[in-house]
């Protein structure tokens, strides 16, 4: 008995230690990523930086911003909902918490799950994925240039949440399809990734699709769709989110997300 006791306690603290040592890289890792990025918060959005957009993304932005609207430096946000590793796994329940920046294009996602924590990251133009186990094990730690991109291609669907970073710039292009979807074109350093983006009549963006490394070297398509639209700090952004591979055998969802809290223009970690 005193022997099992003893085994018990030893997990325990380890499961403690890994579980501090974990917040404590996040917190690293937020930190940096906002030191990466500029304040670009004195630039205001005008109605008069629409003109020539494509009739959809015009909707759009007069849908979701207002004039004189501040540009958004820094995005903090938390979220609930599920997720599942494969198209035959069940859905698990899934917290999360998530930094962006514009100026510099970055982001870092953490997952929590019942027995895993996932990173998602973005920075200094580095994609990373880890997956640690009971907070001690790094059971998955990639990285690599498909990384590079995906992750990018993850910031920009993301910037949903705050549309400034959505408005044309050298770097941010939008070019007509029809009227009611448009091509989306960002560039950064090496990288240009693209996507067809589809809007509803009163102008929301309802899904975002583009071929997207499902591997290190294997592209699939890859949509994210948004929908329950709701105005938080100003601004009209979509609160639920499903990412979904389209594959050959039929689609497999495997996030969906609906968005708790979101902060901007704050560049520090939200309190756990």
């Amino acid at each position: 008995m005193i022997t099992t006791l003893i085994i018990l306690g030893i997990l325990i603290s380890l499961l403690v230690i890994g579980k501090i040592n974990l917040s404590i890289q996040f917190k690293k890792q937020v930190k940096e990523l906002f030191s990466l990025s500029g304040n670009i918060s004195s630039k205001k959005f005008t109605y008069d930086q629409l003109a020539g957009l494509p009739a959809p993304v015009l909707r759009y932005f007069k849908l979701v911003l207002k004039d004189g609207q501040p540009y958004i430096s820094y995005i903090s946000l938390k979220h609930t909902g599920q997720f599942k590793t494969g198209p035959d796994k069940k859905w698990g329940n899934i917290k999360g918490e998530q930094y962006f920046t514009t100026e510099t294009p970055g982001y870092i996602w953490k997952g929590t799950m019942p027995f895993a924590t996932a990173r998602d990251m973005y920075i200094a133009g580095k994609g990373r994925l880890i997956v640690t186990l009971l907070s001690l094990i790094n059971v998955v730690d990639v990285q690599g240039a498909s990384f590079d991109e995906g992750e990018f291609q993850r910031w920009l669907a993301e910037s949903v949440w705050f549309p400034t970073n959505l408005l044309p710039t050298e770097r941010l292009q939008w070019s007509a399809i029809d009227l009611n979807t448009a091509n989306l074109t960002f560039q950064f350093r090496e990288l240009s990734v693209s996507y067809v983006v589809t809007f509803n009549k009163a102008g929301e963006i309802t899904q975002m699709e583009t071929k997207r490394f499902m591997n290190k070297e294997h592209k699939e398509i890859w949509l994210g769709k948004f929908a329950d639209y709701r105005e938080m700090n100003g601004m009209l952004v979509p609160t639920s989110i499903e990412a979904t591979w389209r594959l050959g055998k039929g689609d497999f969802p495997y996030a969906r997300f609906t968005i708790k809290q979101l902060v901007y223009n704050n560049p520090v970690k939200l309190h756990d």
